[in-house]
């Protein structure tokens, strides 16, 4: 768990939350991102090893970048490190650069 809740060790259930939904449950941030030399081939293998996405490369306005999920629901950025790459025409999740649409946070076209 990347937080801690002060005084939730005495409560039942769920007592956290990603800091990406809002379920009533108090605590959590917004997200955690990782650099990588190229954010295509790291999502190629993200892809492969069934890792769920919120968002991939093409997907959305910002190309080139990614969100993904570990395996408790925090959300992950991926992006380049250093200066910014070249675009794939068709991303990990068969997403095409000219029609991604515009991102309204919702990732449906990306898992």
């Amino acid at each position: 768990e990347l937080t801690h809740n002060h005084g939730s060790e005495t409560k039942e259930g769920q007592v956290y939350h990603t800091g990406n939904s809002y379920d009533g449950v108090e605590g959590g941030f917004g997200h955690i991102g990782i650099t990588v030399p190229d954010v295509y081939a790291a999502c190629d293998r993200f892809k492969d090893l069934a890792v769920e996405f919120k968002k991939s490369p093409n997907a959305g306005g910002m190309k080139g970048l990614a969100f993904i999920k570990d395996p408790d629901g925090y959300w992950i950025e991926v992006i380049k490190q250093g200066e910014k790459g070249e675009l794939r025409q068709v991303d990990c999740c068969g997403i095409d650069l000219d029609n991604g649409g515009v991102y309204a946070g919702g990732g449906s076209a990306s898992k």
